[in-house]
């Protein structure tokens, strides 16, 4: 009996004449084959490319180095390579929860939990229009989607709205999840920026950032009833994430308007 069953695909093969190197023509040969869809279930380990390509594991790496780096291969040490997946999104405009985010999106969230405490800063408090001295809870972690670094959350609180979030396991749950159900705080504004920053040593290692990739630096002050409570600093890793925003007819207007004082100006400038 003939097996009509197409063969399994498989990479071409390297040329050693070359001149290109072993580990750009691997590259080259997955990224064709991740464009095709040809990984679509699942991306081959280490060890399988070894044997596909006939190469060493160190050729293999820096192919997956420099795929990791372009964005189209999610591979560090100690876990399997996979495909990248796609940016999580983030709206602007409404006061959102980054973990909400994140498994709207489709991903698993989790987080490590660096550093909660009660402490006092007095930039922080300044910012909040507080003494100095004031008590503020300290919640730092790292924020992981599907086990892959995203974001450095870091926030503080005044600890005499926030002082419960003390006992708060933060591994998988939100911050303004338990600062309602421990505290019985639901803040009710705020406002943040965002902008692109060059992540620092510290920071690409702890997120896992590529070195040609940027990041998101986001300053939050959320509300309650006017009155800010909370300040966070959020970075962001620029490859699997953005911020999306949505416009109304009332901001079309806005700019129809403001598109015609820019008109009136270019005319009185002449």
């Amino acid at each position: 009996m003939v097996d009509h069953r197409r063969p399994a695909p498989r990479g071409r093969p390297v040329d050693r004449s070359s001149a290109l190197p072993l580990w750009a023509q691997i590259k080259d040969d997955l990224e064709r084959r991740l464009r095709s869809g040809e990984f679509a279930d699942a991306f081959p380990g280490e060890m399988a490319l070894v044997q596909e390509y006939a190469v060493s594991r160190h050729t293999v790496r820096e192919a997956l180095r420099r795929l990791r780096e372009s964005g189209l291969v999610d591979a560090a040490r100690g876990r399997a390579p996979k495909v990248a997946d796609s940016e999580i999104t983030q709206p602007q405009g409404a006061l959102y929860s980054l973990f909400s985010s994140v498994e709207a999106s489709g991903h698993h969230q989790r987080s490590i939990v660096r550093t909660l405490d009660a402490r006092a800063d007095g930039t922080v408090a300044f910012r909040l229009g507080l003494e100095e001295s004031t008590p503020l809870i300290y919640l730092e972690r790292i924020r992981l989607a599907d086990e892959t670094p995203l974001a450095m959350d870091r926030v503080w609180i005044p600890a005499r709205i926030a002082a419960p979030l003390l006992d708060a396991d933060f591994t998988q749950t939100s911050l303004y999840r338990e600062l309602d159900r421990r505290c019985d705080v639901r803040l009710t504004g705020g406002h943040e920026e965002a902008r692109a920053v060059i992540p620092t040593a510290a920071e690409r290692v702890l997120l896992e950032i590529p070195d040609s990739s940027a990041a998101l630096a986001i300053d939050r002050v959320g509300e309650l009833r006017g009155q800010p409570v909370e300040w966070r600093q959020t970075v962001v890793r620029g490859d699997r994430f953005n911020l999306h925003t949505d416009f109304t007819s009332s901001d079309r207007v806005a700019m129809t308007v403001s598109d015609r004082q820019y008109a009136s100006l270019q005319r009185e400038s002449r």
